[in-house]
C-alpha cells in the first residue's frame, strides 16, 4: 500500500518532469534566438567549406536564421569536430562531419579527442561525391583494365599518389587494389596540388583525387580519367565509366558530408535543423551547384544517419586495418 509521502514524492517527480518537458519545448519553439555556429573542420575555400556555405546560405534564405561559419582545420578534421563534440548541446553549435573525421580517423589515429559514434547528435545528410581514378594524359594506360593488368604484372611496381595518408582518395585506392587483386606503392603528399603536379610530371603512375581537383586538369588535357568510384556516372564526367562498370560490380567509395551537433541536443531542435537542410538540398539551384563540383545531395532521417555512421565507421575502419595504414 502506497503511503501519503510516497504519493507526494511521485507527484513532485511527475510535476518536475512535466516542467522540464515544457521548458525544453519552449526552448525549441524560441530557437534560434541567436546565430548558429557552423564549424567546418577544414580551411576556407576548400571543398567542404564551399558545400557548408552553400547549404548555410540556402537555409538562411528560407528561414532567416543566421549562420556563422567557423573554420577550424587541422589533424585531418579532428580539431574542428572536437570543438563540436565539446560544445553546449543547445543547437547553437553544429559541424559538417565527413568520411575522414567520422569514419576513417577513429581507426587511423591511436588516440582520438572524441568518440565518433557517441560524441555527436546526427542531424542531416548533406552531400556525397566519389574520387576519380586518373593517370597522366601521356600514360600508356587507357582504361582501368590496363592499369590493373600492369599493376598485377609488377607487384608494387606502380606508384599511387595521394593528397595525404589516410585520406578518402588514399583508402579508396587501397580498397580498389584489394578488390582488383593488385599491389601498388603508395606515395603520400602534403596536399592534392603537389601530388597532381608530380602525376602530370610522370613521377607517379596514378591517383584518386576529388572531382574538383581533377576536373580542370582532365578538361585541359593534362590528365586522363579512367573511372569514378560512385555507383553512377558523374554528370560532369559523363563519358567516364564507374569502377563497377569497369568490371568490379558493387564497388563504391564516397567522400560524404553530414551535419552533426554535440551529443544530447533537444529532439525538436534536431528536427527543425534537419527539415531546413533537407528543404535547402531539394532546391534545383542547390542541386545544380553540387553537381557542378561533382557532388550529389543526400537525404534521410536523423535515425537513418545514425545507422549510416555506424556502418561507415565499421567499413572504413576495416579498410584502414587491412591496408595497415598509419598516420603520418
Amino acid at each position: 500500500m502506497q503511503t501519503p509521502n510516497f504519493r507526494r514524492t511521485a507527484l513532485k517527480t511527475i510535476a518536475a518532469l512535466a516542467c522540464l518537458a515544457a521548458a525544453t519545448s519552449a526552448m525549441a519553439q524560441a530557437w534560434p534566438a541567436q546565430p548558429i555556429r557552423l564549424v567546418v573542420p577544414y580551411t576556407p575555400a576548400g571543398a567542404t567549406d564551399v558545400v557548408a556555405r552553400l547549404v548555410a546560405d540556402r537555409v538562411t534564405a528560407d528561414t532567416k536564421w543566421t549562420f556563422v561559419v567557423d573554420n577550424k582545420p587541422g589533424a585531418g578534421g579532428n580539431i574542428g569536430m572536437d570543438a563540436v563534440a565539446k560544445a553546449k548541446a543547445d543547437g547553437y553549435t553544429v559541424g559538417l562531419g565527413q568520411t575522414s573525421n567520422l569514419a576513417i580517423n577513429p581507426t587511423l589515429y591511436a588516440k582520438m579527442p572524441y568518440d565518433a559514434l557517441k560524441a555527436f547528435t546526427p542531424i542531416a545528410f548533406v552531400a556525397q561525391q566519389p574520387v576519380v581514378v586518373v593517370v597522366n594524359a601521356a600514360s600508356p594506360y587507357k582504361t582501368l583494365a590496363d592499369l590493373v593488368k600492369a599493376a598485377k604484372a609488377k607487384p608494387n611496381g606502380l606508384t599511387m599518389a595521394s593528397a595525404a595518408n589516410g585520406t578518402v582518395g588514399h583508402l579508396a585506392g587501397e580498397l580498389l587494389a584489394k578488390r582488383a587483386g593488385y599491389q601498388a606503392t603508395h606515395v603520400p603528399y602534403k596536399g592534392a596540388a603537389p601530388a597532381l603536379s608530380d602525376l602530370m610530371g610522370g613521377q607517379t603512375d596514378f591517383m584518386l583525387p576529388t572531382p574538383q581537383a581533377a576536373l580542370p586538369l582532365i578538361k585541359g588535357g593534362k590528365l586522363r580519367a579512367l573511372a569514378v568510384t560512385s555507383a553512377k556516372r558523374l554528370p560532369i564526367l559523363g563519358d567516364v565509366p564507374t569502377v563497377a562498370e569497369a568490371g568490379y560490380a558493387g564497388f563504391e567509395a564516397l567522400d560524404w558530408k553530414v551535419l552533426v551537433g554535440p551529443a544530447g541536443m533537444p529532439a525538436d531542435v534536431v528536427q527543425r535543423l534537419h527539415d531546413a537542410v533537407e528543404a535547402a538540398l531539394a532546391k534545383p539551384g542547390t542541386i545544380a551547384k553540387l553537381v557542378e563540383e561533382g557532388s550529389s545531395p543526400m537525404t534521410g532521417t536523423p535515425a537513418q544517419l545514425a545507422q549510416f555512421l555506424k556502418t561507415e565507421h565499421a567499413r572504413w575502419g576495416e579498410v584502414v586495418r587491412s591496408a595497415g595504414v598509419k598516420p603520418e
